[in-house]
């Protein structure tokens, strides 16, 4: 059996898996006897980190991915501290919504009484008072609500603006940054602005491996995906058909060399990906045998044509 191995998060995190799952859309769509036999095989390969958060909308379906992560951990006979948790905190409702008040709902909702790591949305405001944010961080850290925390998709300008608040109250700051990285995006992460930040002992947790199937060979998603920073999704798409011929070259599949790709940054700490069925758990694991036999620096090598948003997406972040 496959164990996946552990990368420390940060300068003051916890040791994670290299490899994440997330939970975006994912279990509500599953049979649950099927999740359940997955997510148990997850942690049985290795797998610690769980990122369960809350994407639900007024006006949309109720979402209870969340909901049935609590009981998919129950049924598998997983235990608390046989997994890290990973809860999503948004800024869209700060501070009408307290930072505090919205990870009440999302343990109330996953069934703990702790996160292990919290992650803070994307900025998609001007007028948000990253002190205020920091010194409340700090007050959750403190009496244990959170573990430690990061961002999602932040600035690096921001990042480093809210570590220095956040040092001033007495908190280690942000430990990881969550990036959409993959062959195809790849400007904000190889960056020098997240370089230095890097440098500083800031992890990588890198998501949007697969551009939402794309890149797997799904080039017709039927659900949602993420954001199009630049707009090249479609330029990813017609890159989707190269990445599968270096793919079958190698003798493995566009999913395993998009995850060895994600593992081959040095900052990586974990890769973040979501499986709705048992393959595609296993497909992914089967990417560090791929890093290992072939190494990082020719992985890197062979996907370099297909990186779609150099000098459209500036390194420095939203």
């Amino acid at each position: 059996m496959t164990v996946v191995p552990r990368r420390r998060l940060g300068t003051a995190g916890p040791e994670v898996s290299v490899l994440s799952l997330g939970s975006w859309h994912t279990y509500d769509r599953m049979d649950f006897a099927d999740a359940v036999a997955m997510v148990r095989k997850a942690v049985d390969l290795g797998i610690n980190l769980f990122d369960v958060a809350v994407y639900s909308m007024p006006g949309h379906p109720p979402v209870f991915t969340d909901v049935l992560f609590s009981a998919i951990v129950r049924a598998g006979g997983i235990a608390r501290e046989d997994y890290l948790l990973s809860a999503k905190l948004w800024l869209e409702p700060y501070p009408q919504l307290s930072l505090r008040d919205q990870l009440a709902g999302a343990l109330f909702r996953a069934g703990v009484e702790h996160a292990d790591l919290a992650v803070l949305g994307d900025i998609r405001r001007d007028d948000l008072d990253l002190k205020a944010i920091a010194e409340e961080l700090a007050e959750l850290e403190k009496e244990g609500l959170i573990g430690c925390w990061g961002v999602n998709n932040w600035s690096a300008t921001a990042v480093r603006t809210i570590r220095g608040h956040a040092l001033a109250a007495g908190s280690p700051g942000p430990q990881l940054a969550q990036l959409k990285y993959s062959p195809c995006r790849r400007a904000i992460p190889d960056g020098e602005p997240f370089a230095g930040l890097f440098a500083d002992g800031l992890s990588l947790q890198a998501s949007d491996i697969l551009e939402g199937g794309i890149l797997a060979g799904r080039t017709s998603p039927s659900r949602e995906i993420g954001r199009d920073p630049g707009g090249i999704r479609d330029r990813i798409t017609e890159a989707a058909a190269g990445l599968t011929a270096v793919a079958t070259g190698l003798g493995t599949t566009p999913a395993q060399l998009c995850v060895a790709f994600a593992l081959s940054h040095p900052a990586t700490a974990t890769v973040l990906f979501g499986a709705s069925r048992m393959q595609q758990l296993t497909d992914n694991v089967g990417a560090l045998e791929l890093l290992e036999r072939v190494g990082a620096e020719r992985v890197r090598e062979l996907v370099e044509p297909f990186w779609a948003d150099r000098g459209i997406v500036s390194p420095e972040g939203p």
